[in-house]
């Protein structure tokens, strides 16, 4: 194939190629006669029909072959022997042929930008370790105690107080209407728990078993359910029974019911997973910090094909939120078109960190091995219980959601990778400075980095 350079512009190629049309010719022969044995034709013996014949009835599908062969492996060709990296699948264009002419077509690429990755062991960043005091642990543990306290039915008939259970059945409705999971039988609802909508609770305290009585509420404004969001409901609720909760003890015979061998056995537990949660947290703080640097640090020049693809996604995410109840907060004021270059800023720096991190993986040979997929498919399976073999099916079969896996797992070993050898200071802290931390994280999500590599 005869390729030509017709643009060089940044990132961007474009190249005129042809397939002369005698190459195509021998390489359509060349197949009909490599099939021609195994083709049976009426009024001629298997494998005899003549190549004109052969032409005249398969010539058109073969040529197709020939010529998506010959597009893809010029293609390959002609990047590679330029030693170009498209960004994406190059595109075709421009396609002119005819019967027994030269295939012509245009051929359009934007390139991966040459990437010269900083110095890592001059970055300076700051990893917190959390220093769980007992109290902590304390506190899990009176919370584990009152989830498990006992309820026990309230023996001498008394009005219903703060703490205790009713047993109720209930009707709920909006003007007159009823509305879908607004009804329910023999509910156990612990009065001053909070659980339910604010100010239904408060209205039961004092009720009796036998009593009937209206609940009038009005759903919150940013109630999770759109079709409910600040309307005024009425329940129609029976009092069937009252219960009280039994005192809160913490136990060997708690720990037992939490799965544990004895008290010291789940405070060890507790404390365990209270540090690989605040670890977690910490180490995506520490994530944070490198990912601001290295956007910091690093300027090179955008694919804008992989630009345009961030931000349509971004955008998506963000339209949705647009259209949900707090689309006021999202919108903090701005029009479509200031949230638009706001989040293709967002889309830039994804990509700029995504190239980079792929880069240095590249160049490092840092890959992900089969042991490291098996182990997130094992992750995403045990989220399935009792469809385990299912969803690793599922996987197995899935290239693209296998990739899906692939992308974060690569992104955290080039991290480690950079980590080891950035300057980290390590600080030990309580665990609220880590938590304070990453809510101020949460705040800014959306100029945090959710790159892969």
């Amino acid at each position: 194939m005869q390729v030509t350079e017709t643009l060089n512009e940044g990132l961007k190629r474009e190249f005129e190629c042809v397939i002369a049309s005698d190459t195509i010719t021998a390489k359509v022969d060349e197949k009909l006669q490599e099939a021609a044995p195994t083709i049976n034709l009426p009024g001629f013996r298997p494998g005899k029909a003549p190549m004109k014949i052969l032409r005249q009835r398969f010539g058109k599908s073969v040529t197709g072959e020939v010529i998506d062969e010959a597009v893809k492996e010029g293609i390959q060709s002609a990047m590679d022997d330029r030693g170009l990296r498209p960004a994406t699948q190059p595109e075709i264009a421009d396609v002119e042929y005819d019967e027994g002419q030269d295939f012509k077509f245009k051929l359009k690429a934007e390139l991966l930008p040459e990437i010269a990755p900083v110095d890592f062991s001059t970055l300076e960043l700051e990893r917190l370790e959390p220093e769980i005091p007992d109290s902590d642990i304390d506190e899990v543990l009176n919370r584990m105690a009152e989830n498990q306290r006992e309820r026990i039915d309230v023996a001498e008939p008394r009005p219903a107080r703060d703490g205790d259970v009713v047993v109720i059945d209930f009707e709920g409705s909006i003007d007159g209407e009823l509305f879908p999971g607004g009804a329910a039988e023999d509910y156990e609802l612990v009065l001053g728990s909070g659980s339910f909508i604010p100010g239904f609770e408060e209205q039961l305290t004092g009720v009796s078993p036998g009593e009937e009585k209206t609940v009038t509420v009005n759903f919150p404004e940013d109630y999770g359910a759109e079709h409910l969001a600040g309307k005024e409901a009425s329940f129609k609720v029976t009092v069937k029974g009252l219960k009280a909760l039994a005192p809160a003890t913490i136990d060997d015979a708690l720990a037992e019911k939490m799965g544990a061998e004895s008290l010291d056995d789940l405070r060890s537990k507790i404390r365990e997973t209270l540090e690989r949660d605040y670890k977690n947290a910490a180490r995506n703080r520490v994530k944070r910090q490198l990912f601001d640097k290295l956007d910091e640090l690093h300027d090179f020049p955008l694919p804008q094909v992989l630009v345009d693809q961030e931000f349509e996604g971004v955008w998506r995410e963000v339209e949705e939120q647009l259209n949900g109840p707090n689309a006021e907060e999202v919108r903090e004021g701005k029009t479509d078109e200031q949230l638009k270059e706001e989040y293709r800023k967002v889309a830039e720096r994804r990509v700029r960190l995504g190239l980079l991190l792929s880069e240095v993986g590249r160049q490092n040979n840092i890959e992900v091995s089969g042991e490291d997929l098996g182990q997130a498919v094992a992750q995403q399976a045990a989220q399935y219980p009792g469809q385990e073999e299912m969803v690793q099916k599922f996987f197995m079969e899935n290239p693209q959601a296998l990739g899906q896996l692939q992308a974060p797992i690569l992104e955290d070993k080039v991290v480690d990778y950079i980590l080891e050898l950035a300057q980290v200071e390590v600080r030990k802290v309580p665990p609220e400075e880590i938590t304070n931390d990453s809510d101020a994280e949460e705040a800014g999500e959306k100029e945090a980095a959710s790159e892969s590599a």
